[in-house]
């Protein structure tokens, strides 16, 4: 055993360069990913190649930290979307979950006679989840004038790894039971989350209310109460087309084209007629007459991030409309109180002149986006871990409860991604280096949990703690799959979430990793924001309730 910082950043990078090559491994064409590299520092620590407790402990939050954050980073912007379409039913299927996991661990100990303290330690070690082990430990020292107690976490250790491993093969056992075709999951997804009616889209509509021609553009609106953006309009009479500005007046025979949501068209139609087939082409051969272009353009001035649509008065400034903001690969209806965020991509109509006038205004410089925006990401961390710190309590119970150093650093980046722009924080970041960010660390977090995790580990497990093993994986699978049942057959989950939200009411960065290598997409990712911070709160809590029943 070497000591230094030398010999630990060594350990650290071998124990990780050799967890990465042994992924590439497939095993009936299934490959385990990075959880190859707890492996790799489960067997380098039994032969003596250990990190000291403290730069173990660092490591493994700090990496921890790192691929939390930017998941939320990741999936913050389409958050609460997606909660407010399934988030209730998903953290249902969690909480079910943590419940089956905490009734089993104690139904096992109830049968077999073993220790409460050692079932303790094994449910977290199934469900890998660390803060909840470091809650039952506190509050058995507290409860008992300091004491503490090794058998949690030796019973952590010894049911960590096969945790692991139980909880990816609950995830490709449900894909195999279920008989997954990974194209009609993504249509089963965008049938549950992304219905029609939330796509944006454009069309050509033509006058034919009498009760509406004379009127502006702007009463228009207000008589819809929709909203929507009008660009341009061609006159019936001259086939001119020109930008529609607030006080244009309609004629009958005038053809405007909209930009909405289907269901606002539905009503935009009713107010002035029917779209035709032929008018999105006259109305582009129109604009080609009069000079108009339709450009996207990207926002990188850092001075308009936070900054609404109207702040900028694009169409009396500069006489060009904005019809789309496309942000996270989404389309949205460019209304005046939309929030700028560096990164959008505006579609910006005018004539060439005016339009090359706005993308100086918004930037447009794709280089400025690969710079890393590290204030933002380090101040989230901070804010992160000290929300993760604040006791929460609860009456009745000995202890508080805290959010932890995965808890806190997630629901700020969540935060901070959605309302970061508000506060002129600059979110961006390329997709490149928030996956490098998120790799290095779940490798950091796993190296470390290995080389900890494998000292004593065979003798703990020849000496009856083999049970332990098993008595862990029943934990792990046995929940799992009954909750990823129920999640397809009876709330019809697609495969692609309930993969993210098995991990995620597991709390398992390595289950993550697994799902999103498999999905190819952030569904997984989404689903495992969601349910995250209830899960690990209902974790910790839990943790607490069972020690005091041990007492």
């Amino acid at each position: 055993m070497g000591t230094g910082v030398a010999h630990s950043v060594l350990l650290i990078a071998l124990t990780i360069a050799f967890g990465l090559a042994l992924s590439r491994v497939k095993i009936a064409g299934i490959s385990l990913g990075v959880t190859w590299v707890l492996f790799v520092g489960i067997l380098a620590s039994h032969f003596g190649l250990v990190l000291d407790p403290e730069t173990s402990h660092f490591v493994k939050e700090f990496g921890l930290i790192l691929f939390i954050y930017s998941i939320g980073m990741q999936v913050g912007p389409g958050f609460f979307s997606s909660f407010k379409q399934g988030g209730v039913s998903l953290n249902i299927l969690a909480t079910s979950l943590v419940l089956l996991g905490s009734i089993t661990a104690f139904v096992i100990h109830v049968i077999t006679g073993e220790s409460l303290e050692a079932m303790i330690g094994v449910l977290y070690g199934a469900v890998t989840n660390t803060p909840g082990l470091g809650a039952a430990q506190q509050t058995f020292s507290d409860m008992n004038n300091g004491e503490t107690n090794s058998i949690f976490a030796q019973g952590y250790a010894v049911a960590y790894p096969l945790g692991v491993v139980g909880i990816i093969l609950s995830i490709i056992l449900t894909r195999y039971i279920f008989k997954i075709n990974f194209e009609k999951e993504q249509e089963l997804y965008n049938k549950n989350n992304f219905s029609e009616d939330s796509q944006v889209r454009g069309v050509t509509l033509t006058v034919t209310n009498e009760a509406v021609a004379g009127r502006t553009i702007k009463e228009l609106h207000e008589l819809a109460g929709k909203k929507v953006v009008t660009t341009r309009l061609m006159h019936r009479q001259s086939n001119d087309v020109e930008l529609a500005t607030e006080d244009t007046r309609l004629e009958m025979g005038d053809r405007l084209y909209i930009v909405a949501k289907p269901a606002d068209i539905e009503t935009y139609k009713v107010l002035l007629g029917t779209d035709h087939s032929d008018a999105d082409n006259a109305m582009l051969e129109g604009e080609e007459k009069n000079s108009l272009v339709s450009e996207r353009l990207i926002v990188t001035n850092t001075s308009l991030q936070g900054k609404r649509l109207s702040d900028l008065d694009l169409n009396n400034t500069f006489h060009v409309n904005i019809s789309r903001v496309r942000r996270s690969g989404i389309d949205i209806v460019a209304h005046s109180s939309v929030v700028l965020q560096i990164g959008d991509r505006l579609t910006v109509v005018g004539t060439q002149d005016n339009v090359n006038k706005v993308e100086k205004l918004l930037g447009n410089s794709v280089k400025r986006l690969d710079e890393p925006q590290l204030f933002t990401i380090f101040i989230g961390i901070a804010l992160g871990v000290l929300l993760g710190s604040l006791p929460i309590f609860f009456p009745g119970m000995p202890v508080p409860v805290k959010l932890g150093l995965a808890g806190g650093p997630l629901i700020v980046s969540i935060l901070v991604s959605c309302y970061g722009p508000k506060f002129h924080l600059v979110t961006y970041s390329t997709t490149s280096a928030n996956l490098l960010m998120r790799e290095i660390g779940i490798c950091l977090f796993m190296a470390s949990v290995g080389l900890g995790a494998g000292v004593g580990f065979v003798d703990t497990v020849l000496h009856g703690g083999y049970w332990w093993v098993l008595y862990g994986f029943i934990i792990t699978f046995l929940p799992c799959m009954i909750v990823a049942v129920m999640a397809r057959l009876v709330f019809h989950k697609s495969y692609f979430t309930i993969a993210g939200m098995i991990s995620g009411a597991t709390t398992d960065p390595p289950a993550l990793a697994y799902s999103n290598s498999i999905c190819g997409n952030d569904q997984a990712s989404i689903a495992y924001s969601t349910v995250y911070p209830l899960t690990m709160f209902l974790r910790v809590l839990v943790a607490q309730i069972l020690v005091l029943l041990a007492l």
